[in-house]
């Protein structure tokens, strides 16, 4: 029996997901403009194990959400991530946020091409595009976009907290958009099983997530 534990910290959603061979028991999500995953995400895995009423010892490893998305995000899910898989002995699994969101998309939207993007501010998100079957049409990429951008994948549904800057901008194309499909741990699922039966698993003491692009900071004024 294989038994996943799921964490998705990438954006504003705090989300965990425990899953038994492939097949989703329990999920807990949080979500906070603040991006409280600090206070949130050790309470969430908690829950999802007291409801399945099984040890951490029974775990078989934990898939994080490996970006792209926030920076302090994205660490705090690693890092916790981590930890779990240092105490327990067990593996780390690392799946793409935009994949993940993908995965979502296809429940909702099986017959469509599939844009999930993430936020970067202004008017740059990260972004990856599928055709129906779940083949990647566009890699993941920080892109800045404009009215045209992406006119080669039409018509396809855009979703994810960077859609909701570009109704506007897009509102004349042959367009789908989706502001409540989010990212979660569900989507984690089935990728992280499929991995763990490939024993595509990470190194713990070095794994980062993907950020696609450097963090910055701007300086303190002085």
């Amino acid at each position: 029996m294989t038994t996943i534990l799921h964490i998705e910290t990438a954006t504003k959603v705090c989300s965990v997901a425990l899953s038994v061979d492939g097949e989703l028991k329990q999920l807990q999500e949080f979500k906070d403009d603040g991006y409280a995953h600090g206070e949130q995400l050790t309470i969430l895995v908690q829950q999802v194990m007291d409801q399945e009423k099984i040890s951490f010892r029974q775990l078989s490893a934990v898939s994080v959400s490996s970006g792209p998305g926030s920076y302090t995000g994205l660490r705090i899910g690693v890092s916790t991530a981590k930890g779990l898989c240092y105490a327990l002995n067990i593996s780390l699994i690392a799946v793409s946020t935009l994949e993940s969101m993908a995965v979502l998309g296809k429940m909702k939207y099986p017959l469509l091409n599939l844009c999930p993007m993430i936020d970067a501010r202004r008017m740059e998100v990260f972004s990856l595009i599928t055709d129906a079957q779940g083949i990647i049409l566009k890699t993941a990429s920080a892109d800045v976009l404009d009215e045209n951008s992406y006119k080669d994948f039409e018509p396809f549904v855009c979703f994810g907290d960077g859609a909701s800057k570009m109704q506007e901008l897009w509102v004349k194309r042959r367009l789908t958009f989706d502001t409540e499909l989010a990212p979660s741990a569900q989507g984690q699922v089935a990728i992280a099983f499929q991995k763990f039966g490939k024993q595509e698993f990470e190194d713990v003491a070095y794994f980062e997530p993907d950020y696609l692009k450097e963090f910055y900071m701007p300086s303190k004024k002085t």
